[in-house]
C-alpha cells in the first residue's frame, strides 16, 4: 500500500521518488536564473532538445539552436512530428524531443515541469509588464518632443543613433500590444546595439526600433506577422537619424494610410513614388518644383507633403501630432505664401508632383532666378514640356486608357470633390450607390487603390493629360429612370 502523495510505482521503487525529486530541483534552480537555462535543463534532463515556440516570435528559446527550425515546425504540426512532447506554456509551445534512451514517464515529468515553470515566470512577468510598457510609452513621448540627447544616454550613450517608427492601428491592437511585446523582449539594458521601444499613444501602437543606422529586419518580420494575425495597418518609416524621430512619427503615419487588407505594412518611401516622375525631363522638371517651393521652409514642404499624403487635415493632425485647427491655419498661411488655392484638386496634385521632384542643380537655380524675373512659376499650372511629352501622354494612357466616358466622367468629377461622394453624386445627378458602384469599376479597371490620397493625385494627372473634351458632368450619358435622371 503506497503512502499519501506517493504512487505504487514511486513506493516499490523508492529510486524512483529521488530521481523525480531530483528532476525537479534542476528544473526549478534553472528557472531561478533564466527562461534560457530552463529551457537548456530541460533538454539535458531529456537527452535530446528543447525549444519554446512562439507562434509570432518563432523559437523563442532553443537547446540546441539548431533545433530551432525542428520545434517551431513540431509546434506548427503535431501530427507530423509524434515523437515529440508538447506542452503549452506561457503563450507558447513548449517542445521536447527525448532520447531514445530516456524513459517515457521521465520525459513526460520534465515536459509537465518545465510548462508549468515557464507559466510561473510568465506570470511574474506580466506583472512587471503594465510598469515596464508605461516606461516605454514615456521614452517614445520623450522621442518626440525632442529629448533625444537623454533618451539615447539613458539607454547607451552615442550607440544609438538613428530610428526606425511603425505605426498601427485596428481593432485588436491592445492584443497585438502584448503579443509583440512577449515576441520582441524589448531591453532597456544599456550600450546595446539595439534597443526597441513598444509605446500606446492615443490608441495606436507605436514600435520605435532604436540602433546605429541599420537593422537586421527581425522588428519588420514581427511587425508584419503581428499586422497580419491581428488584421492591423501600418506604415514604416526610416531609418533615420535620432534628431529626426519626430519626422519619422509623422511619416509612419501618412504611409499607414496607403496600407490595405492585401498590404497591411507600406513603408513611407514606397508612399507617392509613381512611374510618372522618372518620365519627366529632369531640369525643367527640377526647375519648376524649385521655383515653386521656393518660398516654404523644409518644415513647410514637410506638412504639405503628409497632407497631401494623408489625403485630409484631420489626419495630418493625426499624424504631425498637431490639432487640426492648427494644421488648417498652416495650410492657409502656405496658400498665401504658394499664391494659389490648395483646396483646388488640381493644384495639390501639382503640389504633389512639385514635392516629388528631385533638387534642382545650381544652374537650374540660376535659370530659376532669370526666369523668376519675367514672372513667377504657379501652381495652377504646368510649364510647357513636362506632361505633353510622348512619354508622359504614353503613361497617362496606359493608366486611365480604355475607361468608359460615364467612368471617366463620374471619376474625374469624385476627384475634384477630393474624393467625397456625396457631393459628387449630386453633382452628376446619381445616387451615391452608383456612383460607389461606379468607382469599384474604376479601381478594377485601373488596378489601382483609389483609397490612397497620391494615387489619386496621379489619377487625376493622367485625366487631365488624356483629356479630349470637358469631362462635364452635364455631357454623362443617361438611360432614364429613377437612378439616372436627365438634367
Amino acid at each position: 500500500m503506497s503512502t499519501t502523495g506517493t504512487t505504487g510505482h514511486e513506493a516499490a521503487c523508492p529510486g524512483g521518488a529521488r530521481q523525480a525529486r531530483e528532476t525537479t530541483d534542476r528544473l526549478l534552480r534553472a528557472a531561478t536564473r533564466s527562461g534560457a537555462h530552463l529551457i537548456a535543463e530541460a533538454a539535458l534532463l531529456v537527452q535530446g532538445w528543447a525549444v519554446l515556440a512562439d507562434p509570432i516570435a518563432g523559437a523563442v528559446y532553443s537547446t540546441p539552436a539548431a533545433a530551432a527550425a525542428d520545434g517551431v515546425h513540431a509546434a506548427a504540426d503535431p501530427h507530423e512530428h509524434p515523437y515529440c512532447l508538447q506542452r503549452p506554456a506561457a503563450g507558447a509551445v513548449l517542445v521536447l524531443a527525448p532520447g531514445p534512451t530516456v524513459p517515457p514517464e521521465l520525459a513526460a515529468r520534465v515536459a509537465t515541469t518545465t510548462a508549468a515553470l515557464l507559466d510561473v515566470r510568465g506570470q511574474r512577468a506580466a506583472e512587471l509588464r503594465g510598469e515596464q510598457m508605461r516606461l516605454h510609452t514615456t521614452l517614445v513621448r520623450l522621442l518626440l518632443a525632442g529629448h533625444t540627447t537623454a533618451v539615447a544616454d539613458t539607454l547607451g550613450g552615442n550607440r544609438l543613433t538613428h530610428a526606425t517608427v511603425y505605426r498601427l492601428t485596428g481593432a485588436d491592437v491592445p492584443t497585438a500590444h502584448q503579443v509583440l511585446w512577449r515576441a520582441v523582449r524589448p531591453s532597456l539594458a544599456p550600450h546595446a546595439d539595439a534597443c526597441t521601444l513598444l509605446g500606446r499613444l492615443d490608441g495606436e501602437l507605436v514600435v520605435a526600433e532604436l540602433h546605429r543606422g541599420g537593422d537586421d529586419g527581425r522588428v519588420l518580420r514581427l511587425v508584419s506577422r503581428v499586422s497580419e494575425r491581428h488584421h492591423l495597418l501600418a506604415g514604416m518609416a526610416g531609418p533615420l537619424p535620432l534628431a529626426e524621430m519626430p519626422t519619422a512619427h509623422s511619416d509612419a503615419a501618412a504611409a499607414r494610410h496607403s496600407a490595405t487588407a492585401d498590404r497591411r505594412i507600406v513603408p513611407a518611401d514606397a508612399v507617392g513614388t509613381s512611374r510618372l516622375t522618372p518620365l519627366l525631363p529632369t531640369a525643367p522638371y527640377a526647375r519648376w518644383a524649385g521655383a515653386v517651393l521656393r518660398p516654404l521652409t523644409a518644415a513647410h514642404q514637410h506638412l504639405l507633403l503628409v497632407w497631401l499624403r494623408t489625403g485630409s487635415k484631420p489626419r495630418a493632425a493625426a499624424a504631425l501630432g498637431l490639432s487640426a485647427g492648427t494644421v488648417r491655419a498652416r495650410i492657409r498661411e502656405l496658400s498665401r505664401l504658394l499664391r494659389a488655392d490648395l483646396e483646388d484638386a488640381t493644384v495639390q496634385a501639382h503640389l504633389l508632383l512639385a514635392l516629388r521632384a528631385p533638387a534642382p542643380a545650381d544652374d537650374a537655380d540660376a535659370d530659376a532666378d532669370s526666369e523668376n524675373e519675367n514672372g513667377p512659376e504657379r501652381l495652377e499650372t504646368l510649364p510647357t514640356g513636362l506632361l505633353d511629352t510622348d512619354a508622359a501622354r504614353s503613361w497617362a494612357r496606359g493608366l486611365v486608357g480604355g475607361l468608359e466616358p460615364h467612368l471617366r466622367i463620374a471619376l474625374t468629377c469624385w476627384l475634384d470633390h477630393h474624393a467625397r461622394t456625396a457631393p459628387a453624386a449630386a453633382e452628376l445627378h446619381v445616387h451615391r450607390t452608383t456612383l460607389a458602384n461606379w468607382l469599384t469599376q474604376c479601381a478594377e479597371h485601373l488596378a489601382q487603390n483609389l483609397g490612397d490620397a497620391t494615387v489619386r493625385a496621379e489619377v487625376h494627372l493622367a485625366l487631365r493629360a488624356t483629356r479630349t473634351g470637358p469631362d462635364d458632368p452635364a455631357a454623362l450619358p443617361r438611360r432614364g429612370g429613377r437612378t439616372y435622371r436627365r438634367l
